[in-house]
Order: C-alpha cells, then sequence, then structure tokens
C-alpha cells in the first residue's frame, strides 16, 4: 500500500496566497481605527442647567464643580454621573473657579454693567469659601480700579495667584487670597488665558498675538515672538515643563514652543473653528476644544491633530483633566461633555461570572 507523501496532499502554497484583497485590507484597516477610537469617547453628561457654562475644576476624578452665567454653580461627587445645582453665591456671572480641596475655593465674578448701581462699585471681584460652598467672603481684589475688568484667576500650591484680564491688568496674592496688588506687564491687550508651573514660572497670553513669560512670579515679563500672526488672539495656553508649551486662539489657530515661550511656530489643527481651551497631559498628547463643539486631539506633540466626536454643536469654553483617561468640557447651553474610556463588552465565558 502506497501512501502519499505531505506534500502531495498539502500542495506548496506561493506566498502570494495569503496577501489580501485590496478591499478587505482597507476594511480591516478601517475596522482597527474603529476599534482604537472606541477605547476612550466623549459623552454628554446632564447639568440640569441652561446656563452657559465658563469653567470646570475637578480634585480627582469623582469631586468637580462647574460655574457660569447667572451664579449657576454646580458639583459632582461622581465624576459627573450627577450634577447637583448649588445655592447661588451671587446673580452675577461666574468666569472661573478654583478648589484647593474639599473647603477651600475660589470663583471670579463679573457684574454686568447694566446693573452697577455705584459708580465706584467694582466690576469684577473674587468670592471665596471655606466651608465648600456653604458660605461664601467677598474679596475685592482690584481695590481702586474699580473700572478693571478679570476673567481668569490661576492658583499655585504655594498661596500665590494671578488673576487677570482686560486692558492688560494683572494681580497678584502672596498670602493665600488676603490681600491683592497689581503688577506691570508689556501690554494693555485682553488677557484671556495663562499658566503657572510653580510659584516663579509661568505665561500669560491674549489678543493681539500676545504671549508673555515670568521667572519671577511676574516681577518681570518678557515677550514671547509669534512671527507674522499679529491679528491671533490667543485664548489659553498649556506647558508641560519650563520650555515645551502649546497656546490655541481664533480660526484654530495652534503654535508651540520648545524655549519657554521665546518662539513660537505655527501648527496645522486642520479647523477653522475658534479655538477657546488647550491641556497638554504630557509632551505628546494634548487636547484642544472650540466653537461649534469642536474637540481635536493630537498624541505626537501638535504634529498632526485629529478631530474627535464631541457629541455636540455648542461652543465648548474650557477643558479639565485629571488623568490621560478623565477628562471634562464645559460650554454653553449648560453643556457639559465627559471623556472616559468606553466599557467593553465581556467575552461569552466570562459573562455570568460577576
Amino acid at each position: 500500500m502506497k501512501y502519499k507523501t505531505l506534500q502531495s496532499e498539502f500542495p506548496r502554497f506561493h506566498p502570494s496566497a495569503f496577501r489580501l484583497h485590496p478591499c478587505l485590507s482597507l476594511l480591516l484597516i478601517g475596522l482597527c481605527a474603529t476599534l482604537a477610537q472606541a477605547s476612550s469617547t466623549w459623552s454628554r453628561q446632564q447639568s440640569g442647567t441652561m446656563a452657559w457654562l465658563h469653567a470646570v475644576y475637578f480634585l480627582n476624578q469623582n469631586r468637580g464643580w462647574a460655574v457660569g452665567g447667572n451664579g449657576a454653580l454646580l458639583s459632582t461627587k461622581d465624576g459627573g454621573v450627577t450634577w447637583a445645582t448649588m445655592r447661588r453665591p451671587t446673580e452675577d456671572a461666574l468666569l472661573d473657579l478654583y478648589f484647593a480641596d474639599e473647603s477651600n475655593g475660589w470663583l471670579v465674578c463679573e457684574r454686568s454693567i447694566y446693573l452697577l448701581k455705584e459708580r465706584d462699585e467694582p466690576r469684577t471681584y473674587l468670592l471665596n469659601t471655606k466651608d465648600g460652598g456653604a458660605t461664601w467672603r467677598r474679596v475685592n481684589v482690584t481695590a481702586k480700579d474699580v473700572d478693571a475688568r478679570l476673567v481668569r484667576a490661576l492658583f499655585t500650591t504655594e498661596g500665590r495667584a494671578w488673576a487677570f484680564g482686560e486692558a492688560g491688568a494683572l494681580y497678584t496674592t502672596r498670602d493665600g487670597g488676603a490681600s491683592w496688588v497689581r503688577q506691570r506687564v508689556p501690554t494693555q491687550h485682553l488677557l484671556l488665558g495663562g499658566a503657572f508651573l510653580n510659584r516663579e514660572e509661568g505665561w500669560l497670553v491674549g489678543a493681539g498675538a500676545t504671549v508673555l513669560q515670568t521667572a519671577d512670579g511676574g516681577e518681570t515679563w518678557r515677550a514671547g515672538t509669534v512671527m507674522g500672526f499679529r491679528s491671533v488672539r490667543f485664548t489659553a495656553v498649556s506647558f508641560v515643563d519650563r520650555w515645551r508649551g502649546w497656546a490655541v486662539g481664533s480660526a484654530g489657530r495652534v503654535f508651540a514652543t520648545t524655549d519657554g515661550g521665546r518662539n513660537w511656530r505655527a501648527q496645522e489643527s486642520r479647523v477653522t473653528a475658534n479655538l477657546y481651551d488647550v491641556k497638554f497631559l504630557d509632551a505628546s498628547e494634548g487636547w484642544a476644544v472650540g466653537s461649534e463643539g469642536t474637540v481635536i486631539h493630537t498624541t505626537d506633540g501638535g504634529q498632526h491633530w485629529v478631530m474627535e466626536p464631541s457629541g455636540t454643536e455648542h461652543p465648548l469654553e474650557r477643558l479639565f483633566f485629571v488623568s490621560r483617561e478623565r477628562g471634562w468640557a464645559v460650554g454653553f447651553g449648560g453643556t457639559i461633555i465627559s471623556y472616559a474610556p468606553a466599557a467593553r463588552p465581556l467575552a461569552p465565558e466570562l459573562r455570568g461570572r460577576r
């Protein structure tokens, strides 16, 4: 009896037999991209308000606050699964907030010019709480500069803080907010964004392509160079160390620096919507948000930006991340969107074994 050899039973395969059809290759590539994108996602959270939300702040992945127009103040203890409306500390607009811990927090407040009763009444002021928002104490930062308009406040863990806004207005405190003094900056433009690494090193950005850097806590400021883009309105800036940073602004503009802010180069964002905030988690991964529900993302330091689905067309004004996998953005119409890893279905053999 003769036995067939393996070679005769199983003919030799030419390598070309393993080549995929072009259409199948494209399908697999698209499937891989879809699965990678589905690993994390932005989803809408129910805020319970229609107020324009101007800022959001989280202490950790669970505890956070959001603020907005007409004194809207929201809080969450479960990462935004549920948002509770807190008692309004004022009827004025709340533009920014910061909490050092569960008890101690700050709000930047702005009065409508149509509601000012006295000519010597400050247009903007801060509110401070030491009991988690049960009560608030008013702090007049601008002193006799009643027309000064503040839009943001930045705090460090060393008791330093800066509040800034219109016409180059900049005020600082060295005693945790008990007293404030005005600092001089080499600009009269509106200051809209900033970032401080510590009590000494920080940056401010604003209209007229303004980019300022300080290495002594704001005693002196150096202007950065943004060649050919003098009309850009910068709205936010993010630094990962003393050298590498990014600034965003009008018409989808994104700029990067690798020398501490002395020189800035344009990056291609692939969007034309105004960008209002930016946050880099490290030197590679960063996010930016803006008008029309725009969310863009990079994983290579901004060499390539990709537009991500946000689930909303409302303007997104502020962005906050507590880790690479947990973030939030807030904006018009009470909009709150949350970024988190998408839930993955259990394998069939594991179902029912919880």
